[in-house]
């Protein structure tokens, strides 16, 4: 399975903390993480994954050298917030995470396109399934 976890670009350490453990948890149930590539949220869900020996793969907004150190595949797009199409539309699954607009975009997408949403983001859509660790958001995610 390919999981995407999206997230904010700048977050607080709290968000960033589960974010790092959803990574890990991605990783350990065998799936193949999948993010925007950059900073906050991406970067410590990227870096549970690592920690965890899973594959990271970053779908960029520009140049892959902007990606963060833990992405194993990144992907430059060109395309900036454009590029959430290609992150949701490559996922099986996605767990939202505290993010602003382009988090909201994501999840938007994804619903739109059928796709399983697990939301561990401040916002409360409709479609989307409530988790509250991230061992259930992977798990609804459909780990194993």
């Amino acid at each position: 399975m390919q999981v995407a976890v999206i997230g904010a670009g700048e977050c607080k350490e709290d968000a960033s903390e589960l974010a790092r453990e959803v990574g890990r948890k991605v990783a350990e149930h065998g799936h193949v993480l999948i993010t925007g590539g950059l900073g906050g949220v991406m970067e410590a869900a990227s870096s549970g994954a690592k920690e965890a020996g899973g594959l990271v793969i970053g779908v960029l907004p520009g140049e892959k050298e902007a990606a963060n150190p833990y992405v194993d595949v990144a992907i430059a797009t060109g395309m900036n917030h454009a590029r959430n199409a290609i992150i949701v539309r490559s996922a099986d699954a996605v767990i939202a995470m505290p993010g602003r607009y382009g988090t909201l975009s994501e999840i938007a997408l994804a619903l739109k396109m059928g796709r399983r949403v697990i939301n561990l983001s401040e916002w409360d859509v409709e479609g989307t399934v409530r988790a509250k660790s991230a061992e259930e958001a992977v798990r609804l995610a459909g780990g194993r």
